[in-house]
């Protein structure tokens, strides 16, 4: 297929610059011919050309703006008679073309600055590319042309710079601040906010004697509020130090799916005597499996608040409905166990009994992939439309007495992948009123376009919507109601309205002081002279002290030295502020703490302090010499080679290091201040615990160091052999254990953490590690796997680890472990006749009619595993109370300890799909068990080992 050629220009322009589907104004190209292009200097601009009535011109950089290597070209607005409050929107693209040869050119469209700094490098402008036979320039000239796409503005905000934008004044809504990684937490909450039915509600929670920092109610109260009032973003760590979260939750990514559910549970059991909201999110479905040959049919009808549907081959909304509700064939070895009827073919089916008023349906875009044991996001285009009719999904049996048309309100979008990303929301707040985008710090309006195709997916964005929200149309006007002035009851208007108050009267009252100690400054490794903000190295923090404005300088210094446990003599501060050092002396000492902090000049309510400290006495008379004779400076952050010196340089200086001692080290001072922009604190965790204690720490490293640095470090702390370090990584989200990192020469320390979207806190970093009986060099070749075996409840006995070549056969493996016993025909007799007697003894006398399923563990959500799965008889007929006595047994746990274990069915996949079993009076029995079914035990446990049981039942599992 020939290449398309610049002067097909119309059809060029619409290859090179994306359809936004808006209603096009004007379309013009100019272009601009260079001659003499090698005698250019600086910058020149063509001549005007027009487009939608605007004069346009086109800025040339032969030479780079600031790049001497590169061509610099970018498109000019030179309207002389330009007003503030006209604006234009433009797509626009630039392309410089050999004029002899229109195929030969470098084009680029879309620009956030108006152009291309490095629009293309010099070395390419003269020779021919690739399979090219002519160049970008020839005889010293080339073209260069500007397309102009002039477009409708349908939201009035596409032309918008947003420099000092304010978002409640353009829209009615304000935004929440981005405490760390928080987007989920934000995106859920604008959802919940808009739907005022349910805003409504919260506020009608009584609240009058709850706890502000530990009522999740009063938090959701309060944010709400500050939500509907005020002008400027909110905060959101109020609500969850409610949760009892502590700041590294802020840092880590949650799931905005489970993050409602969670805030759901808290909320649901407070708004039982207020608004019944249970109606408004709780739907029912009928799960029935009936017999094909015979009249036997076995069903239960349960309360669900969101629906999960399966993206992965489906292509729209509708698709995945009728997935979900599509028959499924029992027979053959699948067959159903029908009571008197025994085993039949029969067909299992879930029908929906009714849809609530607000209808949360989550798609499932995170898969869990067995066969290589990891999770990943599918990016798959999904649509989804406007308005749905659900009717068709619904039992014949429903309700069908009123219209079951649903409105799209709102689209929880995740960009990113599975391990981490960012969350935004998109609303109609209104049933006529525009789309908004809330996305955390800016909230625009958007077009019904823009709602849909950037929330549908595709491999290249990484961006798709996650949870989709649809009202009920003949409930919407009842959904979102407008708020009241009586909504908000009066004593949480006067509660809040006074928290308000004192917190600005705190604020006008108190100041922040942040004192740098001589331990700090002595500590410090960087520019300045302590760490005020760097949360990637936080080995300096600073201590603050909050005191009254009103508190003499005298009276600080006396808390501050009583504090330190000597005379209020021996210290004395100066102050830190706009780059300046300077002296607080004994002339301020009856001056207020506010009155200083105006006269020198200290922002943002907080002010920064060195404390210096003698210890010893002037000629026995005084502790600081008299006078403002001293002096302290604080420069530039410039680092360079001793040239002229300046008054206030610091000359840094260092021996030499031998050549052997500068492999892996930062051996230099400019090498030095480089790696203090790329050090990060991490903490390594002993991957398992046992009876050596290994201890976990933090160790101070450069994100550029290679894997054999690392594990240097690591074995230089633990005093072992860096060749018998093994190193796995941790989840993003819940710092689990992900998967070993293998030992590759150029891989780099960056890379062995995950990719993360927000500056995290140095405990953010985790890695495990493991200290093997071996050199890890071996596992080039070979394959470690380590030997389990178990006692009644499933606890360790031995633990044996042995390495055999990657084609060894079973019965190498199996070999290999008995020689690492003194007797191991008698170890073999011993625990088969304990896991006979007291592991399986219910399979050992197990009826026809019973069925041995897997039973794993995992932590809130079935994909984060842990434990030692196991086999387990589940008896006909027996209900679920004498089911949990058997499992309370074979767990060894007591009735306190197992009256926290929730226990779930797990359906498909063990990480996938699952519902709980909430009646103790259900027959287990009356499931189908499958290959693709699973109970699952849901509770933290102790270890954190994963492992697998053999289908021949033998108390052995082996752990690769």
């Amino acid at each position: 297929m020939s290449r398309l050629a610049v002067t097909d220009y119309e059809n060029f322009a619409n290859n090179k610059m994306p359809n936004l589907d808006y209603e096009i104004e004007d379309f013009q190209y100019y272009t601009w011919n260079i001659t003499d292009w090698r005698n250019l200097r600086g910058d020149m601009t063509s001549p005007i050309f027009l487009a939608g009535g605007w004069r346009w011109r086109i800025w040339l950089y032969p030479l780079g703006y600031t790049d001497n290597d590169v061509v610099s070209i970018f498109l000019l607005f030179d309207d002389d008679w330009y007003r503030e409050s006209s604006h234009s929107c433009a797509q626009f693209a630039l392309a410089l073309w050999n004029p002899e040869e229109p195929t030969k050119y470098v084009c680029h469209a879309e620009s956030s600055n108006w152009g291309f700094p490095r629009f293309c490098q010099h070395r390419n402008l003269f020779v021919p590319l690739g399979n090219q036979t002519r160049s970008l320039i020839e005889n010293d000239s080339c073209n260069i042309t500007a397309f102009v796409r002039i477009t409708k503005d349908p939201t009035g905000f596409l032309w918008h710079n947003f420099t000092n934008y304010d978002s409640k004044k353009a829209t009615g809504y304000i935004t929440l601040k981005n405490e760390g990684t928080t987007g989920y937490l934000n995106a859920t909450l604008q959802l919940l906010f808009s739907l005022t039915y349910f805003r409504k509600a919260v506020y009608q929670i009584p609240t009058e004697n709850d706890v502000q920092d530990k009522s999740v109610s009063f938090a959701m109260q309060k944010i709400f509020y500050q939500m509907q009032m005020s002008d400027t973003s909110v905060g959101t760590k109020e609500l969850m130090k409610s949760f009892g979260w502590d700041s590294i939750n802020t840092f880590m990514q949650h799931d905005a799916h489970e993050f409602y559910n969670l805030l759901r549970n808290n909320l649901e059991s407070k708004m039982k005597n207020t608004k019944d909201t249970s109606k408004l999110f709780v739907g029912k479905i009928k799960s029935y499996i009936k017999c094909i040959d015979v009249d036997y049919e076995s069903s239960c009808v349960e309360d669900y608040y969101d629906i999960q549907l399966n993206v992965k081959g489906c292509k729209t909304l509708d698709d995945s409905f009728m997935d979900y509700i599509k028959d499924e064939t029992l027979k053959g070895d699948n067959k159903y166990f029908a009571g008197v009827y025994g085993l039949q073919d029969a067909t299992k089916r879930v029908i929906f009994e009714s849809f609530p008023p607000v209808l949360h349906l989550q798609l499932k875009r995170v898969e869990y992939e067995a066969q290589i044991a990891t999770v990943y996001k599918i990016n798959d285009r999904y649509e989804f439309p406007m308005e749905i009719d659900l009717q068709k999904y619904l039992s014949p049996e429903a309700d069908m007495s009123k219209p079951h048309k649903y409105i799209l309100y709102g689209v929880l979008v995740h960009s990113g992948y599975d391990y981490g990303g960012h969350y935004h929301a998109l609303i109609k707040p209104t049933k006529n009123g525009k789309w908004l985008k809330f996305n955390d710090d800016r909230v625009v309006p958007v077009t019904d376009k823009e709602v849909l195709e950037s929330s549908y997916g595709d491999d290249i964005e990484l961006s798709s919507a996650y949870v989709l929200v649809y009202i009920r149309e003949s409930d919407i006007y009842n959904v979102l109601s407008p708020m009241l002035p009586e909504d908000i009851p009066e004593h949480l208007k006067r509660r809040l309205d006074w928290q308000k108050i004192k917190e600005l009267e705190e604020q006008e009252s108190h100041l922040c002081v942040k004192v740098v100690t001589p331990k700090i400054l002595n500590l410090h490794q960087g520019y300045g002279i302590a760490n005020f903000n760097n949360s990637q190295y936080p080995l300096s923090e600073v201590p603050q002290f909050k005191i009254l404005k009103i508190e003499t300088y005298r009276e600080f210094k006396d808390k501050i030295a009583t504090s330190l446990e000597i005379l209020t003599e021996q210290i004395r501060f100066w102050e830190l502020a706009n780059n300046n050092i300077k002296l607080i002396t004994d002339n301020y000492i009856n001056l207020s703490m506010g009155e200083i902090y105006t006269q020198m000049g200290f922002g943002q309510n907080e002010m920064k302090l060195y404390l210096e400290i003698a210890h010893e006495p002037i000629n026995d008379e005084t502790w600081f010499p008299v006078g403002d004779t001293n002096v302290m400076e604080e420069g530039s952050v410039l680092i360079e080679e001793l040239n002229n010196l300046r008054n206030g340089d610091i000359i840094c200086f260092q021996k030499d290091l031998a050549e052997i001692n500068r492999e892996g080290r930062v051996h230099d001072i400019p090498t030095f201040y480089e790696s203090l922009s790329t050090r990060i604190i991490v903490r390594f965790k002993p991957k398992f615990k046992d009876g050596r204690q290994q201890p976990e720490f933090e160790l101070a490293l450069d994100k550029e160091y290679t894997y054999e640095v690392v594990a240097s470090h690591v074995a230089t702390y633990l005093s072992t052999d860096p060749l018998k370090l093994q190193f796995t990584s941790a989840h993003i989200t819940f710092g689990t254990l992900s998967f070993v990192i293998k030992r590759e020469t150029n891989r780099k320390l960056e890379s062995m953490l995950p990719k993360r979207y927000q500056s995290l806190p140095a405990s953010a970093n985790i890695l495990y590690y493991e200290i093997l009986d071996f050199s890890i060099v071996e596992l080039e070749t070979k394959k470690f796997f380590r030997v389990f075996w178990l006692g009644a409840t499933l606890k360790e006995v031995d633990v044996i680890s042995i390495l055999l070549p990657k084609n060894s056969l079973i019965d190498d493996v199996l070999r290999e472990i008995l020689l690492n016993f003194d007797d191991p025909i008698a170890k073999i007799q011993e625990d088969s006749i304990l896991y006979a007697e007291e592991i399986n003894q219910d399979e050992v006398e197990r009826d026809i009619n019973d069925k041995v399923i897997q039973v794993y563990h995992f932590t809130k959500n079935p994909s984060h595993t842990h434990g030692i799965p196991f086999k387990f008889v589940i008896k006909a007929g027996e209900i679920f109370s004498a089911t949990k006595l058997r499992l309370q047994a074979r767990l060894g746990m007591n009735e306190k300890d197992f009256a926290e274990v929730k226990i779930a069915i797990v359906q498909e996949n063990p990480c996938i799909e699952f519902k709980y079993i909430l009646y103790s009076d259900a027959i287990l029995s009356d499931h189908n068990w499958t290959s693709d079914k699973y109970l699952g035990l849901d509770y933290v446990c102790k270890t954190e080992r994963i492992g697998i049981v053999g289908d021949d039942g033998k108390a052995v599992y082996i752990e690769e």
